[in-house]
Parts: C-alpha cells; structure tokens; sequence
C-alpha cells in the first residue's frame, strides 16, 4: 500500500467547509444583511481589496460576544461528516488545519468541534466578557499562515496540500504540493487547482485526496 504523501492538509472555511458564506449568516442574525451585501458585492467586482473587504466583515460581529457568533456558527449550513473526513485524515498519518481569514474566535469554534489540530486565522480582541472589539484595520495574509503553520507542524512545503475556494486559495495552490478546488465558483481558481470537486460530503474530499500526489 502506498503511504500516505500529505503530511499537513490544511483547509478553508467560508464556502469550503460551509454551504454558504458564514458571514452572510452572522450579518443576517445580527441585522447587518445590507453591509454584508455592500463589502460581497464591491469586493468580488474587484472594487475593494481582500484588507478593507475583511475589515467590512469582521465589523459584523464587533460589539456581539463570542457566544453568539458560535450559536450563529453551529446553524451555519455545513458540509457533512467532517468530524469522520479529520479523523480519517489523522489515521492516515495527516495534521488537519484551518488556513483563512477568519478570525480566531471563528478558527476556535471549527477546531474544537471538528477535531482539526490547528488554524490560522486573524487576532481580535475581545474584553472579560467576550465581547468582541472593533478593529480598525486588518491585512489579509493566507500565504503568511501557511508559514506559520508550516513552522509549528514541520513538513516540506510539497508535503502540503490545500483545499480551498477563492482567489487567495488559488496562491497557496501554486505553492503548496497540491490544491484542491472545493465547490468552488471562480473559474480561475479551478483552473490553478489540482483536482477540482463538488461535493457536500468531507469524507469525499479525504478520498480525493488519497488519490493525489504531489506535484513534481
């Protein structure tokens, strides 16, 4: 049986692990649909950049507790069996993390719920109360989590493969050993990707996987 080649798989959340954008979902609970509608629409024309694009979202969710945004997190529509795919990726000899923009209170609900080792997301206060903070400004930066997560998990960057969804997935691909495109919509991330898949179940993704190597 050929080993398993993928040391570190790391994955994305927003329209990867989720069926719709989960900061649709935290400004339809929180009333903010109208802001969420403005910054989704003025970034994927390319009026705004990913910065100030996730600096709109993140705003969605200043002044609410972190409970809260974990209640709109766990009705969030979600892919199926993630827990078993992380599980069976860990029987495989894998480390499983998140890679993303999200903040890390969000990276702290999907970690303890679906088993996944680590994440790299965004650092934002909260107070003694849970309560989260405004934050003037943020720099999106998945390339520079990818370094970190490589650092504090020791793998070759061929030994990585990534699955993810959006234009900032489409750069780990190009280098990382291999990428996987999820249910993604974005015609050039298909195209950077490795294998590209649709589906609503994790365990397909872990099975895509064991038939992938890493690129020469």
């Amino acid at each position: 049986m050929v080993a398993f080649p993928w040391g570190l798989v790391t994955v994305d959340i927003d329209g990867t692990l989720t069926l719709v954008h989960g900061w649709q979902e935290i400004a339809h609970a929180f009333g903010r649909e109208v802001e969420f509608e403005a910054t989704h629409r003025r970034f994927v024309s390319h009026e705004v950049g990913e910065d100030e694009h996730l600096s709109a979202l993140l705003a969605l969710a200043a002044g609410h507790t972190v409970a809260e945004v974990d209640r709109v997190l766990e009705a969030t529509p979600k892919l199926v069996r993630i827990a078993e795919g992380v599980a069976e990726l860990h029987r495989l000899g894998a480390t499983v993390a998140l890679l993303t923009h999200n903040p890390e209170y969000v990276v702290d609900y999907y970690r303890r719920t679906f088993g996944f080792d680590d994440g790299d997301g965004i650092v934002v206060p909260t107070d003694a109360d849970g309560r989260i903070a405004p934050i003037d400004s943020v720099r999106a930066d998945k390339l520079g989590g990818l370094s970190r997560l490589i650092t504090r998990h020791p793998v070759e960057p061929r030994q990585v493969v990534h699955v993810g969804d959006g234009w900032s997935d489409a750069e780990v691909f190009r280098v990382v050993g291999g990428g996987v495109a999820l249910n993604s919509r974005l015609p050039e991330v298909n195209r950077t990707a490795d294998r590209v898949l649709r589906t609503r179940d994790f365990c397909e993704v872990v099975d895509t996987l064991r038939t992938m190597a890493p690129r020469p």
